[in-house]
């Protein structure tokens, strides 16, 4: 058994947040990725590992970094998960190329060390930004050959190459294109749900991430295929005993942080899958010939309670983590590092509060969440057990018991929210190895079950609170139940699209935790992020939201589609869109912004609090696309206001080109530059500059030996010269700084 020693823990997320689940997402599922959060830092293990060793593993998998010196590498410390003290390595390296940096981190796991992940920024992948170097079919190629440096890669096979679009939602145009690729790992030619490997290709075919699983399956057991029931039966089975309701559905992009509801019709029942060979059921805690009872939805307090606080304070937040957090040993001390306020991943006002637990030779620290105006706890994950080593308590209360503790700890600290929620309508999931009951508490909106949001909270066996995360999307209005499709419509649509994967997956823990179980997962409407809008009775896809829109033009329609789809040009309806026609500043200023930096409302510090147009207050639509502009340095501030209505001229926009890559200066010296076109007089003196620079970067090229500098800018244009901005943008290396 190692002797651990913790160091410091990386919180990776403050929360939880899942849209519909698919077939064979669960609770289960949840209070892994819950888990995964948290990750466990050492100081020191009975193996010794060195900065060499992990080098040389690197350089023999990867040979073309072999260019990288020692010194360009940095070792971490080692670390573990919760439930899992596999042992695994962080190296990372950094170094200028040709006067732009790289990047690069790799993970290694296991007393052979293995690399089980990867992440790569190149120097220089201008050849991989739209228009990309490399397709999808031939990057999936490039995938499939570096697949085969893996071990066992023949048993792997492609998932889901089809279900995902080409173009990436709210990409800009100075970031490199990448394709995403899942690979999983099969016997007996059936997929194991959890051997994969991820590859991501960049635009120019450079493989720049991968994952994968490092279990071992060489000492497991496994179901016997031919002994599975038939397809038929199973399904027959699934028809006549599951059933669907209404449930709000949350669609969260955590890339933008926009929130869209949808009510939809989804299975009331806590099932994952079937087994293939018994026919039961299996749920969150294994396998079970009957299926789990529908209980009823019960709020877990009927009337709003009091809040913690009304007026809570920096100082009582203080007060409130020195009891939650402390550790009784003369050996530990907490220290409160610091307490912001500040908004979360939910757009809530929170007080957060950054803390470690110091110890001689190290200490353990995360952050806890509370609300800024009630003082509820929004976010606490334990970390006493681990800094004093007391891995499990000695009493082990039963499942009822420790879901009177977890709704004791609720109403004690996470009051004000509890009449938004209802009990956990499927079992508990029991961590065995550890001790430790999960819980879920799912939202309720106008008395209809909110897919998306919920309250998590974990128990330790004797009683004792592990963590409580509240995920509470702000919703303002919820879509009406007046015209749904019935519900026995809805049913049928269901069932007609209903289908199977046979897949091997594990049981979890117990005497079985080494055994493969064969299972047969539903799947409606061939697509496993399926849902059925239940007002227009309809299929819709988490995966593809949107129908992708395609319009036609002689010179600019991939550029045209790539901007539409990948939501940096907005229009209402493609169908009557004209490219032609003429673009207005404001239009023209959102795409060029939108293709440069992201464009984000809701995260934390983004938010510009100047105004730097009199006419363009923080309520206007384009506030933050102009505030953003302004502090590119695209517009200037000599006028009071700016007209987004009026048309945007070749001059203006060779003026807001040059801005845009930092040369105003040299622009502004106009007298060293000599315009030969044959309308070079009607170009402004001031823009002499800027006008020359524009048309030697080959941004805006002259028709005819004339630059048109008065010509409107039609969309079509705009679309062409942006995408050759972006490339000069990225070549010069100009960072955003967001705040």
């Amino acid at each position: 058994m190692r002797s651990l020693r913790k160091l410091g823990i990386l919180t990776l997320s403050t929360g939880l947040s899942i849209g519909i689940l698919a077939p064979g997402v669960s609770a289960t599922s949840l209070v892994k990725d819950h888990q995964n959060n948290v990750q466990i830092q050492i100081a020191q293990a009975e193996k010794v590992v060195t900065k060499n060793e992990l080098i040389k593993k690197f350089r023999e998998f990867l040979p073309q970094f072999n260019y990288l010196n020692d010194s360009d590498f940095h070792m971490g410390s080692g670390h573990h998960f919760p439930g899992d003290d596999t042992i695994r390595y962080d190296l990372s390296f950094h170094k200028k190329v040709n006067g732009k940096q790289e990047y690069g981190y790799v993970s290694f796991v296991g007393e052979q060390l293995e690399i089980e992940n990867f992440n790569y920024q190149p120097a220089n992948a201008v050849d991989a930004l739209f228009p990309a170097k490399v397709t999808k079919e031939k990057a999936k190629e490039v995938a499939e050959a570096f697949l085969k440096k893996f071990p066992q890669s023949s048993e792997y096979q492609l998932l889901d190459f089809g279900l995902y679009d080409y173009f990436p939602s709210t990409q800009t145009l100075t970031e490199p294109i990448s394709y995403s690729f899942s690979f999983e790992r099969t016997k007996n030619k059936v997929p194991i749900s959890d051997q994969q490997i991820h590859i991501t290709v960049l635009g120019n075919g450079v493989v720049s991430n991968f994952y994968r699983s490092t279990k071992d399956i060489g000492s497991q057991s496994f179901d016997d295929v031919t002994k599975a029931l038939p397809e038929n039966k199973i399904i027959s089975k699934i028809k006549e005993d599951v059933s669907i309701d209404l449930q709000y559905k949350i669609d969260f992009d955590y890339r933008t942080g926009d929130r869209h509801v949808n009510l939809v019709y989804h299975p009331t029942s806590d099932v994952l899958s079937v087994h293939a060979l018994s026919g039961e059921w299996q749920t969150a805690n294994g396998f079970s010939a009957e299926l789990p009872k529908e209980k009823k939805i019960e709020l877990i307090s009927a009337q709003p309670l009091g809040p913690k606080q009304t007026n809570f304070s920096l100082e009582e937040a203080k007060a409130l983590a020195e009891t939650l957090l402390k550790v009784d040993s003369n050996d530990i001390k907490l220290r409160i590092e610091s307490i912001n306020e500040e908004k979360n991943h939910n757009g809530q006002e929170i007080i957060n509060i950054q803390y470690m637990y110091e110890y001689r030779n190290g200490g353990s620290g995360t952050n806890l969440e509370l609300d800024k105006h009630t003082g509820d706890i929004i976010q606490y994950n334990d970390l006493k057990r681990d800094v004093l080593e007391n891995k499990k308590g000695s009493h082990t209360i039963s499942s009822k018991e420790a879901l009177e503790q977890a709704v004791k700890y609720l109403k004690q600290y996470s009051p004000s929210y509890l009449h938004n929620y209802a009990m956990p309508l499927g079992e508990a999931n029991f961590e065995d190895e550890r001790g430790i009951y999960h819980f879920i508490f799912p939202r309720v909106e106008n008395d209809i079950l909110v897919n998306g949001d919920h309250i998590f909270v974990s128990v330790y066996a004797d009683g004792s609170l592990n963590s409580l995360n509240v995920n509470r999307s702000d919703i303002k209005n919820w879509p009406s139940t007046d015209k749904v499709v019935p519900k026995e419509k809805a049913e049928a649509k269901f069932f007609e699209q209903l289908s199977l994967n046979l897949q091997y997956v594990k049981e979890g823990s117990g005497q079985n935790k080494d055994h493969y179980r064969l299972v047969y997962t539903p799947v409606f409407n061939k697509n496993p992020y399926s849902f059925l809008d239940a007002n227009k009775g309809e299929w819709n896809s988490v995966v593809n939201k949107k129908n992708r829109q395609v319009i036609s033009h002689p010179s600019a329609k991939e550029e045209l589609n790539y901007l539409i789809n990948a939501g940096i040009l907005d229009i209402e309806d493609v169908k009557t869109f004209n490219p032609d026609a003429s673009i207005t500043k404001g239009a023209a200023i959102e795409m060029i912004t939108k293709s440069l930096t992201r464009i984000h409302d809701g995260f934390p510090g983004q938010k510009n609090k100047s105004q730097s147009f009199k006419n363009i207050p923080p309520e206007h639509p384009l506030y933050q696309v102009i505030e953003r502009a302004v502090t590119l340095g695209i517009l200037d501030k000599e006028k009071d206001t700016f007209n987004p209505d009026e048309h945007l001229t070749r001059e203006e926009l060779a003026v807001w080109y040059i801005r845009a890559l930092q040369l105003d200066q040299a622009a502004k010296n106009q007298g060293i530059y000599q315009l030969k076109f044959a309308d070079a007089k009607d170009v402004q003196p001031e823009n002499i500059g800027f006008v020359a620079l524009a048309h030697s970067l080959n941004l805006l090229s002259a028709n005819k030996n004339n630059f048109n500098p008065d010509q409107k800018v039609t969309y079509a244009q705009l679309a062409v010269s942006n995408v050759r901005l972006a490339h000069e943008f990225y070549k010069k290396g100009i960072e955003i700084h967001y705040y």
